[in-house]
Parts: C-alpha cells; sequence; structure tokens
C-alpha cells in the first residue's frame, strides 16, 4: 500500500520545506518537490493521499527512558506495555526504549527475558531495551558482551537506591571499562543515594514526612557530585558515559565542563524538570505532592534550574528530552508513603505528553522548531542506535510520522490522557499545538482523535552502537 501525504511543512533536525513525503509500505519511498511531475505522479498513483496542509510533518517521537511495569517499592508502574506505548502514541511518540531490570543478586539474563515477555506482542509502537545491572559482579560483565552483540547496547548503572539498584565506584569503573572496550553507552542515575540516606532518615527522625521532604533531602548538590563522579570515572575508564533524567543546574554545568572539552558526555532531562517545581508541586498540600516524587526530585523554583536546562537545550549540553515515564496511582500506589516520603514510589507518568510539553518549548521561544525534532526524535535515534531507521524523514526510514498542527490547542488532564492513572502531573497545561495523525510503519494509529492501532503492532528493534562516539 502507498500514501503520499501532501500540502505540509516538513521539520527535520536541519532545517524545514514544503514536501510531500510518499510512504511504500512500511517506510518512505521518497521526500518530493510539490508540484513537481513526480509529486504528480505520486499522487494520482496512491492508494491512499493525506493532506498535511498548514500543518508540520516531523518524524514520530522518540523516547530513550521508560519503565513499563517496573516493580519499585512494593508495587508496579501502572502502565502496561500494551497501554504505555498506546498512550505514547496519541502524544505522537513511535518508538520507545524501555529498561529491562537485574536487581542484586538476580542473573542478567534470566531478568532480560522476562522482560522480553511483558513487552511481546504487546506494544502498539516499536521498542528497544536498556539493560539496568543493579549487581555488577564477574557475570554480569561477561553479559555485557553478549548483549552488545544482540543489539542491546546500552547499560544504566545507579548510584542512588542502595540495596536495591546501587552499585559503588568499584562496580561502576569496572562496567565503564567493558564498556570501553565494547562500544556500549553507559547510561548513569547520578545521585549520591548514600548520603541522601542519611538525610532521609534524619528528616523522618524529626517527624518530616511529608512528600516536600523527598525533594528537600535529595539536594541538588548530590547529583552534582555524583555527576561529576560519574563523569570522572568513564574518563579514566575511557567509556562513554550518558547522565540520565538531568535535573539541576549544578549536573548540568558539570556536563558543559567535560562537553566544552570534547569528552564523550551526554546527558538528557525531562518535562517534569522544566515544568514543575518543589514548592508548587512536590509541596502541594496535603498528600498531594505525592503525585509529583520522582528521582532526582523536582527543584525549587527560587533557583535557576528551570532557566538554565532550557539554555542546556539550546546549547545542545542537554541532547535529548525522555520522560523517565514511570506512573503509579496515588490511590493504593502512592498512598503507600502516608506515613513516609521514603515509602512513596517514585515515578511520574508522561509518555503521552512528552511532544506537546517540548513544543510548547517552541511557542514560548526557548528552542526552536528544529531543536524540538532533534531533541524529541532525531537525536534519541542516533545516540542509540537506531537512526537512519528511526529518528529522520529520508528515502529507506521507517514510516514513523507525525502530523502536528501548530493551530490546535491540547488541553492535558486526567479526564483525557490515556496512561493508566487517577491523575495527571500536568493537570490544566494548555498546549499551544496538538498532535494531529500519527503513523507508524506506514499504519495510522492515531487520527480523527481516534486510535485505529492493535496490540502487537510494535516490533521490538535491535539497536547499533551510538553514532556520537568519537
Amino acid at each position: 500500500m502507498t500514501t503520499l501525504i501532501q500540502n505540509g511543512t516538513v521539520v527535520t533536525a536541519t532545517g524545514r520545506h514544503e514536501a510531500d513525503v510518499l510512504i511504500d509500505s512500511i517506510t518512505i519511498a521518497a521526500v518530493l518537490q510539490p508540484g513537481s511531475d513526480a509529486a504528480a505522479s505520486a499522487a494520482g498513483g496512491a492508494d491512499r493521499v493525506i493532506d498535511a496542509t498548514g500543518k508540520y510533518v516531523v518524524p514520530g517521537g522518540i523516547d530513550c527512558h521508560t519503565h513499563m511495569e517496573l516493580p519499585f517499592g512494593g508495587t508496579f508502574a501502572s502502565d502496561t506495555f500494551e497501554i504505555g506505548t498506546r498512550a505514547a502514541a496519541w502524544g505522537g511518540t513511535t518508538t520507545i526504549i524501555d529498561f529491562a531490570v537485574q536487581k542484586t543478586g538476580e542473573n542478567v539474563r534470566e531478568s532480560l527475558d522476562a522482560w522480553f515477555a511483558k513487552a511481546e506482542g504487546e506494544c502498539a509502537i516499536d521498542y528497544a531495551f536498556h539493560m539496568i545491572l543493579g549487581g555488577v559482579d564477574d557475570a554480569a560483565l561477561k553479559e555485557m558482551d553478549s548483549l552488545v552483540g544482540e543489539g542491546i547496547t546500552s547499560f544504566k548503572l545507579f548510584m542512588a537506591y542502595p540495596g536495591v539498584f546501587y552499585s559503588d565506584d568499584a562496580q561502576i569503573f569496572r562496567a565503564m571499562q567493558v564498556a570501553a572496550n565494547n562500544g556500549a553507552m553507559i547510561c548513569m542515575h547520578a545521585e549520591n543515594g548514600i548520603a541522601i540516606d542519611v538525610l532521609g532518615e534524619q528528616a523522618a527522625a524529626r517527624g518530616q514526612t511529608d512528600p516536600i521532604f523527598h525533594g528537600i533531602t535529595r539536594h541538588p548538590r548530590f547529583e552534582g557530585e555524583a555527576t561529576n563522579r560519574a563523569i570522572q570515572l568513564a574518563l579514566v575508564a575511557g567509556a562513554p558515559v550518558y547522565i540520565v533524567h538531568l535535573s539541576a543546574s549544578e549536573a548540568l554545568e558539570r556536563v558543559a565542563e567535560a562537553r566544552n572539552q570534547g569528552r564523550n558526555v551526554f546527558a538528557e532531562t525531562c518535562p517534569q524538570y522544566l515544568y514543575l517545581n518543589l514548592e508548587d508541586h512536590l509541596g502541594a498540600p496535603g498528600f498531594a505532592g505525592a503525585g509529583y516524587v520522582c528521582s532526582p526530585p523536582l527543584r525549587t523554583k527560587h533557583e535557576h534550574h528551570h532557566s538554565d536546562l532550557w539554555q542546556g537545550l539550546r546549547t545542545n549540553d542537554l541532547a535529548i528530552v525522555s520522560t523517565d515515564h514511570c506512573p503509579f496511582c496515588m490511590k493504593e500506589q502512592k498512598e503507600l508513603g502516608l506515613d513516609d516520603f521514603r515509602a512513596i514510589p517514585n515515578g511520574i507518568g508522561g509518555v503521552e505528553h512528552r511532544m506537546d510539553l517540548i513544543y510548547q518549548g517552541v511557542v514560548m521561544g526557548e528552542i526552536t522548531l528544529e531543536r524540538w525534532v532533534e531533541t524529541c526524535s532525531t537525536t534519541p535515534a542516533r545516540m542509540f542506535g537506531l537512526y537512519p531507521q528511526k529518528g529522520v524523514i529520508a528515502p529507506g526510514a521507517d514510516a514513523d510520522i507525525v502530523l502536528y498542527d501548530p493551530k490546535g490547542t491540547t488541553d492535558i488532564s486526567v479526564d483525557t490522557h490515556h496512561m493508566s492513572m487517577d491523575y495527571s502531573a500536568y493537570e490544566g497545561i494548555r498546549i499551544d499545538g496538538k498532535v494531529d495523525t500519527v503513523l507508524s510503519k506506514g499504519k495510522v494509529l492515531i487520527e480523527n482523535d481516534a486510535y485505529h492501532g492493535t496490540k502487537g503492532d510494535g516490533a521490538y528493534l535491535r539497536r547499533g552502537l551510538s553514532s556520537y562516539l568519537i
């Protein structure tokens, strides 16, 4: 089947231009000059023509940091792979990279197989995996080489969550040495979890158990210190490092310093760190702040974290916007921490809203339209070995395409979102734009405010090595 997307403005990471996009089955066959003989011929022979007049035609979003069905704090993230990937499609995301999880004491291979079983046949869109290493020992290090050969080319380590995911500096350094040899990317949760736990225990002993103390005890300096430590370990090991969900100015400064030296140091941020804050959200009255508990935490509005992060996106010190999508319901999940903020499951749901929220940054003048595409689609594909299959509108690429209407509006609310959550962290935010139509490998998933996909439309993606390593 052939489809022609006609009369739209194609936006790439490098520019925008009027163009028609011809799709043959699941891939892009041609990008055509409107009014040309080739475009006229394509229109005459296409099985379907989609009119994109007045709309941006952009590559489907790639969210390279999600946690579907993640076990955490005695419960599980509330989005299954089926529900979460369908919600992603509603928001213009056509690929996710989720995290398979090995906890301390578990076998890497068995843990990975369990994640394959969770996702197989369930996903609405294409998916891939990073591998969380919660127990770095000789067996795990050996598995790193095997997994790279199987298309899992990035590994996440934690400086936080002692007893669950935490790795000490020696374990981290050994994993980085292996990555230096096999070309894998080390993804780092950079917070000083040991020191954070001390402050958490002291706060609880004083009776300071409300959700806001989750943010107060996870000091931004602990993120800055851990980010610097991760970078220094990576530089000595000769490995690339990618700092996940960066939230604080102190951490961004350390990344910028390394990048100014030409190092293989990269970082992402998330919408919650651009829009939400400690006082108004994490510090909301009563227990409402529990809905905003994530790690790293939301930062104070009285410093420059928000503006610094937007600047980091403009300067490319922050390469990507992901979501760290890890949703929990307030009832019976966040409520596990009613009496102690340390027991609140950590996570915010946002896979459905990332493309909209970062587009709003375009409207606000924080980033360009091209940078929106770059941070939400093209760079994730290049960073994690999916380019040029994903992240670009060009002949031969998968036909993952979003028609975005700049004249539309989107009101974010629990009443209209498609994630399995009983609240919205972004309740009441209005976006000056709207996801109009979403195609995944040439199949229309979203059109006319209706979902046309089916469970299992998505396929597993074997990834190559990062395009950014020098």
